[in-house]
């Protein structure tokens, strides 16, 4: 089986362990790196510390310095990474935000769950979704 390269781009810690838990409850091996802002995460994407090959952005919208629809300006204006999937996971059910994403090609918007156990199911199906991806 192939590795896919996460990044989780955001900033609440309490959401950053709990993708961290949700992957080792489901038994989910694939590396995250975890970049604290868009200005940060746009910093190890040029860098090269988190892989250019199947990568996968894991997006939330509100965050200090570069929010997330910034991020997606920025990521998808720089000619070496706009092509890198990315899917928004989020508390904003905002439709401007929403609507914002998907015109800045995002591959999905996800509602961030409540509970632990939706937020293990919801990180169980992404990575079954994206491990069956082709990925450029």
């Amino acid at each position: 089986m192939r590795t896919l390269n996460i990044l989780l781009v955001e900033d609440d810690e309490v959401d950053v362990m709990n993708v961290q838990r949700s992957f080792k409850k489901n038994n989910i091996s694939n590396p995250l790196y975890v970049a604290g802002n868009g200005v940060e995460a746009l910093e190890m994407l040029r860098s090269g510390s988190v892989p250019s090959t199947n990568r996968l952005i894991l997006l939330d919208i509100n965050m200090p310095k570069m929010n997330g629809i910034e991020f997606l300006r920025a990521l998808r204006a720089d000619p070496a990474l706009r092509t890198s999937p990315v899917v928004v996971l989020t508390t904003s059910n905002d439709d401007k935000d929403r609507m914002e994403s998907f015109q800045l090609n995002v591959a999905g918007y996800l509602l961030k769950p409540v509970t632990f156990n939706s937020f293990v199911d919801l990180m169980l199906a992404l990575n079954k979704y994206w491990m069956l991806v082709e990925m450029p």
